[in-house]
């Protein structure tokens, strides 16, 4: 897994390149590293693998698009106006996993709700081209797409339109035990609500996810089911995380915030390793 996730970052450094030059070579070399990847992935992985009780599953619904978002050097400030830094001119693209490195404080989560805007809200952010195809799926870090007045089966039923029985198995799948489907959001765990955020993710069926600390509240055994299924349906996402093993297994793109500037890096280590000697 280790040799297929290092070709498919790889190929996300090549296609980004032929974008910018307009390269059709580059962009037949990419497609032949992402093939090779996916050979490797099948062989890696069980023909049949068994799915437990609370299995996070998400989906891709796919896009034709190449490039999903462009950032023509946006500015990401505060909310009174004071520049954190500047993006450059930068593309997201289908099958990039792109993670946010920096310290905090920098304007990790403010890039990621600036993102967000500009797919929901378009006329509200300057210097972002966002693909009409592009279907979001977000989710922050105080799940804030999940009312706490809402019970789990009220929300899945409702805003899904799938039907109390359907509802009621879906839940169960993710991890909500039926117990808990008819109590109020607020009372769950964190776990509990990070799996629900999860199946309501799912069923918004995107293309491209967004997501600003989507590890916080899960257990080990979640982490390791996100992981799989966004490497598992090849989703483009960006997302911010400071869980270090999440990181090095979904990420085949870095962008890195350092002094006022976004910049792209070959891998998370140097950016580790000067967290820990500043920590040490």
């Amino acid at each position: 897994m280790k040799v297929a996730q290092q070709l498919r970052r790889q190929a996300a450094k090549l296609n980004n390149i032929g974008i910018n030059s307009g390269s059709d070579l580059l962009t037949v070399k990419t497609k032949q590293l992402n093939q090779r990847a996916e050979r490797l992935e099948e062989a890696a992985n069980p023909a049949h693998r068994e799915k437990s009780a609370g299995a996070i599953k998400l989906a891709n619904r796919g896009t034709h698009a190449k490039v999903l978002i462009t950032l023509d050097d946006v500015a990401v400030e505060t909310p009174d106006g004071t520049l954190l830094f500047r993006t450059g001119k930068r593309h997201i693209c289908q099958g990039d996993r792109i993670v946010l490195l920096g310290r905090n404080g920098v304007g990790k989560s403010r890039f990621v709700t600036l993102i967000r805007n500009a797919i929901v809200e378009p006329d509200t952010v300057r210097n972002v081209k966002v693909t009409p195809s592009t279907v979001l799926g977000y989710s922050d870090q105080a799940l804030s797409g999940i009312s706490g007045d809402d019970t789990p089966l009220g929300l899945v039923s409702r805003r899904y339109d799938v039907g109390e029985q359907r509802a009621r198995s879906l839940l169960a799948g993710a991890g909500v035990v039926i117990e808990m489907q008819e109590k109020k959001i607020g009372v769950l765990s964190g776990g509990q609500k990070a799996r629900l955020m999860m199946l309501a993710l799912r069923l918004a069926n995107p293309n491209f996810y967004l997501l600003d600390e989507p590890t916080n509240h899960l257990d080990i055994d979640g982490q390791e089911a996100l992981e799989a299924e966004l490497l598992a349906h090849q989703a483009s996402c960006l997302l911010a995380s400071h869980d270090r093993s999440f990181i090095r297994a979904i990420g085949n793109r870095f962008w890195l915030i350092e002094k006022r500037r976004l910049i792209e890096v070959e891998d998370p280590e140097d950016f580790f390793r000067s967290v820990a000697e500043a920590e040490g």
